[in-house]
């Protein structure tokens, strides 16, 4: 992905935009290839911040609409400069990136922190 968007130039940006806003597009969920990553959130909702009277939450979920393999969604962590990740990744996916060296060496790395 980094190397995706580290190769778009800015002519390249802008010539997207102008032409999106010439012809605006909204996908549909049946547009999207099947080997696609989509991700999706805002840090604009704090969702940690929302207390009905139970206490802080403990975990964030996404719900269950607009689900399909490859969705990630992304929240602002419980703990300041953290992130929650939510994967909807099928039973296939998942068990080929388990069974993927070169993924599982890249997820599985320990880092040291500072």
């Amino acid at each position: 992905m980094n190397n995706v968007v580290s190769t778009q130039t800015h002519e390249e940006v802008m010539n997207f935009y102008q032409s999106w806003v010439k012809n605006p597009k909204i996908v549909k969920k049946s547009e999207v290839v099947s080997n696609s990553l989509i991700a999706s959130s805002s840090p604009h909702f704090n969702v940690y911040d929302n207390d009905f009277g139970w206490g802080r939450p403990v975990a964030v979920r996404s719900g269950a609409g607009n689900k399909h393999d490859g969705k990630i969604t992304i929240f602002c962590g419980a703990e300041q400069g953290s992130i929650d990740i939510q994967a909807c990744l099928t039973p296939q996916t998942l068990h080929a990136m388990g069974h993927d060296t070169k993924f599982m060496a890249a997820v599985t790395k320990i880092h040291d922190v500072v």
